[in-house]
């Protein structure tokens, strides 16, 4: 089985927020790349009145997620949750303890994977 963790984050974008998204989600997918080996996937997709943002992140594992959630934290968190109002947050794979109490303030559900493969 896979240890690999990934998640769909879906936020509206608070009123007046919608010029900072972009320059604020750029930002964080280069230090992000730049700094964290274990970020396999960190894509942030935008609807066409801008109103509604889709991050879709997959992590190698466990350590890998706590390394993001680290960097976020001390980086991005204040920004990201002006701009930001999670809507739903589904995250899939073997999540330990840890990643889920320190996913559960967003509101993350949790599932798990029963079949299936990755190329």
């Amino acid at each position: 089985m896979s240890t690999a963790i990934e998640w769909v984050l879906e936020m509206e974008i608070q009123v007046g927020q919608a010029d900072a998204v972009l320059p604020l989600v750029t930002e964080m997918a280069k230090a992000t790349q730049a700094d964290e080996p274990g970020a396999l996937t960190y894509e942030y997709y935008l609807d066409a009145d801008k109103t509604r943002c889709t991050v879709l992140e997959r992590y190698a594992d466990n350590a890998a997620v706590m390394v993001h959630l680290g960097n976020f934290g001390a980086k991005f968190a204040d920004r990201f949750m002006a701009a930001f109002a999670p809507v739903s947050f589904t995250v899939y794979g073997p999540a330990n303890e840890e990643v889920r109490n320190a996913l559960a303030g967003l509101g993350a559900t949790h599932q798990d994977l029963i079949a299936g493969f990755s190329r």
